[in-house]
């Protein structure tokens, strides 16, 4: 569904990435996880046209998508669910919803997928009217993956969807992503800090240090290495 073949990105003199390749198979679930300033999260907005490419190149089902405008990604079927989530603060929840789905012409199908996403999220229904600046941090991150279904991803991005979170919405939100993998069929890309999340979830897994993938493999590999244990998951 992805590929990513030695994708350099510089902000400035600053090399954000350094040759970064990754693969992400159609209808998985695969984890970047890394420090702080890995990379991670330019990894996403290279792939969303965000920033731009020095070297390098996307491949995003069968179709070269390096340095596109970002609005061309979207079309083709890329969702993206950004760190902070981005909720449009004085929009209702119901119009931040309906952002999501900004390309499509088909309001019986829409209409269809605002019930699925209210099945989902109850809570996101029962604040229907409310302007979205005004959830909590997970009624927020809730209202970013509702936006992000209402385009019908094929390939959903999702940036760091544990942070900021209340502890025991984690758990929930983790949940709900792999019921959106499981029940839509959508590939996603998942960046996050919180490592044993994301190797509970994940199929494969990347581990980024410094702009360089140190190393990858399935989940439950990654999740037994010493050294992801000791710098990931808090073991001495």
């Amino acid at each position: 569904m992805l590929i990513l073949e030695n994708v350099r990105v510089r902000y400035g003199a600053i090399e954000a990435l350094k040759g970064v390749s990754i693969e992400v198979p159609g209808k998985k679930i695969v984890a970047l996880i890394g420090a702080n300033g890995a990379g991670k999260s330019t990894a996403l907005r290279a792939i969303s046209g965000l920033v731009k490419v020095a070297e390098g190149k996307i491949v995003f089902d069968g179709r070269e998508i390096t340095n596109r405008p970002a609005h061309e990604i979207v079309a083709l079927g890329v969702s993206h669910g950004p760190e902070g989530r981005m909720i449009f603060a004085n929009l209702s929840v119901k119009e931040n919803l309906a952002m999501g789905a900004y390309l499509r012409k088909d309001k019986g199908e829409i209409e269809k997928d605002m019930e699925f996403v209210f099945a989902m999220f109850p809570r996101l229904k029962e604040r229907l009217k409310q302007p979205g600046g005004k959830l909590s941090g997970g009624e927020q991150q809730m209202l970013c993956l509702g936006r992000a279904m209402l385009a019908r991803p094929k390939l959903l991005l999702l940036d760091e969807p544990s942070l900021g979170i209340a502890p025991i919405l984690v758990k929930t939100i983790f949940q709900k992503i792999v019921e959106i993998n499981s029940r839509l069929e959508a590939t996603i890309l998942l960046v996050e800090q919180n490592a044993h999340m994301a190797l509970s979830i994940a199929d494969y897994v990347y581990v980024l240090e410094t702009g360089l993938i140190r190393l990858e493999g399935p989940a439950a590999e990654i999740a037994g290495n010493r050294e992801v244990r000791k710098a990931y998951l808090g073991e001495v």
